[in-house]
């Protein structure tokens, strides 16, 4: 299924023309505290709802840009808003990094560690840890590693990261109302 996509800039003439534009940051809320485009609307990944996206469009024909960090997650989206039967469902190319290098303006907020750094740290130390066990305790500890690798791999070819979406519901990652 192929997407759509706008360029950041294209984007951001779009808002500066006046014209209404509907954009929804499908990021975790607290990476969409520490920094977001000043039209966007939270909508985290894991909450996207396309029924109730569309009650909210009311059958709107205008489009409907969704961005991310990198553009990946919002791909994702978009993907599962057509697949829903949405129309007109644009990704922003590149992201939030992409509209921040092109100049365009944001909100900042409090700064937050990544939730990519946090998935290598968690990896990281898993797959340490298994061999360390594997050495010291049992050899069979060896798994839990390659475990991690495999679902590593899985992470790359698949663009999903498990990991990912648990260390986004840990209590540190929650952005308290």
């Amino acid at each position: 299924m192929s997407v759509q996509t706008i360029s950041p800039s294209q984007l951001g003439d779009l808002v500066k023309s006046g014209r209404s534009v509907h954009v929804i940051d499908v990021r975790t809320p607290l990476e969409f505290r520490e920094v977001h485009a000043t039209c966007a609307k939270n909508i985290p990944l894991d909450k996207l709802d396309p029924a109730e996206i569309a009650k909210t469009r009311n059958g709107s024909s205008e489009s409907l840009y969704v961005i991310c960090k990198s553009g990946a997650r919002g791909k994702q989206a978009c993907e599962k808003l057509v697949a829903a039967g949405q129309s007109n469902v644009v990704n922003v190319d590149g992201g939030t990094a992409a509209w921040e290098q092109a100049g365009l303006p944001v909100v900042r907020g409090q700064k937050a560690m990544s939730l990519e750094r946090q998935v290598r740290i968690a990896a990281g130390s898993i797959v340490f840890t298994g061999v360390l066990l594997s050495y010291f305790v049992h050899p069979y500890f060896i798994w839990l590693s390659g475990f991690i690798g495999a679902g590593l791999v899985f992470a790359g070819v698949t663009d999903t990261c498990g990991m990912g979406m648990v260390i986004a519901k840990m209590p540190w990652n929650q952005v308290r109302s």
